[in-house]
């Protein structure tokens, strides 16, 4: 079975939320542990461009603000369920959602 290490950018008022929403879709799930995840503070950088609606920021000006990184793992098969359940927790318009293939001897 395909693993794959997940990776969220969030607001720090959204961490707990989005980490509910992974786990409640079946992300976090390490051997005989379940609700496995690492959150640390990260510094991000974004310009909103026309047409957008940023949760933090304006159309147009660079942005750099703090905000925290979430990770965690899922089988390839819990990939679209998770995708949907951290959008629909979290704050961004585009939210930052990485899903990398794991190498497992």
């Amino acid at each position: 079975m395909a693993r794959l290490k997940i990776e969220i950018s969030v607001p720090e008022t959204h961490v707990d939320a989005v980490v509910e929403a992974l786990h409640s879709a079946g992300a976090g799930r390490v051997g005989a542990y379940a609700r496995c995840s690492s959150v640390w503070r990260v510094t991000g950088n974004w310009q909103p461009l026309p047409g957008s609606q940023p949760y933090d920021g304006e159309v147009g000006v660079v942005r750099h603000g703090e905000e925290c990184r979430v990770e965690s793992v899922c089988d390839v098969e819990q990939a679209r369920a998770v995708q949907q359940a951290v959008r629909a927790a979290h704050p961004y318009e585009e939210a930052v959602i990485h899903f990398l293939p794991l190498y497992e001897p």
